[in-house]
């Protein structure tokens, strides 16, 4: 699916990251989200390295990257260290200042790399999330009935992971085919890659400790930024689907705007898997806003 892009791993303090580069120009770096892999990007990367530098990771717990041991605050799992994993990835790639297009849980990452260095971030586009500390906050029925998966991943284990472990493929059937399009937009491949990843062993752990972390360690970190009234302060572009859950339950540019400085976005004609659903969109959309 990545025939031009080369493989690399990064290690991070004991943590294995698996990353694809290719192309030449501005660095870009692409985050996937649940439960998915870089994978979820085939649509969109190829068309870009023509103008960028695209460095595709998956995030620790997810694709062919390490499954770190969870520990009792989750924070192995917090978006504060995956973006440090980002951060590490970028460097040994050679980059220490780049953009960020970023979904679901990876746009969670990007938010949390944004805040805490601001120095290597220079935009950020984020793809069918508001603001995690602001969705926990104005949880509603409709909210709670379709994100499910926030509430049940975060109880204590191990039954969430014994119950994602028992069939992972299921799960991921599950989970990606109760939105908006069911099943059809997912090529039988990248979808194959998903299930595959999601029977690693360590995955079930993973998955739910990324959960545990966004409501309760993450949600520490963001209220920090809060009280301190940290901003972003680099452009930011939020893009949801009109279909989806996010633009349906929350009003996500004024939740942006309570966090950012420089806010612009849309809904798009879709649902939760943006980049599989309308990639020709998400590719004019980075063009614009990235482009120099």
């Amino acid at each position: 699916m990545f025939t031009s892009f080369q493989t690399r791993t990064v290690l991070r303090e004991g943590v294995r990251l698996h990353t694809r580069v290719a192309g030449e120009g501005p660095p870009l770096l692409l985050l996937h989200g649940h439960p998915q892999t870089q994978a979820m990007w085939h649509r969109v990367a190829p068309a870009l390295v023509g103008r960028f530098t695209v460095v595709l990771m998956d995030l620790r717990g997810y694709g062919d990257s390490s499954r770190p041991e969870p520990d009792a605050a989750h924070t192995a799992h917090s978006k504060r260290e995956m973006a440090l994993d980002a951060l590490a990835v970028m460097a040994q790639h050679g980059f220490d200042r780049f953009g960020v297009l970023a979904h679901d849980r990876g746009a969670r990452v990007a938010h949390r790399l944004a805040a805490d260095h601001p120095q290597a971030v220079q935009r950020l586009m984020l793809l069918d999330i508001a603001p995690t500390l602001a969705m926990y906050a104005q949880t509603s029925e409709d909210f709670a009935r379709a994100y499910w998966h926030w509430f049940f991943l975060i109880q204590p284990p191990p039954l969430p992971e014994a119950l994602i472990e028992s069939d992972p493929a299921r799960y991921v059937r599950s989970v990606m085919g109760s939105r908006h399009a069911g099943l059809a937009p997912f090529d039988p491949v990248a979808l194959a890659e998903y299930q595959r990843c999601a029977a690693l062993p360590g995955t079930g752990t993973s998955i739910c400790e990324d959960y545990r972390a966004s409501a309760g360690i993450d949600l520490e970190h963001d209220r920090a930024d809060v009280a301190a009234g940290r901003r972003l302060a680099q452009p930011l572009r939020v893009l949801w689907g009109e279909h989806g859950t996010v633009g349906r339950c929350f009003d996500v540019l004024s939740l942006w705007r309570e966090r950012a400085d420089q806010v612009s976005g849309r809904a798009l004609p879709c649902g939760h898997y943006i980049a599989e659903e309308l990639p020709e969109r998400v590719v004019a959309e980075a063009l614009d806003f990235f482009t120099p």
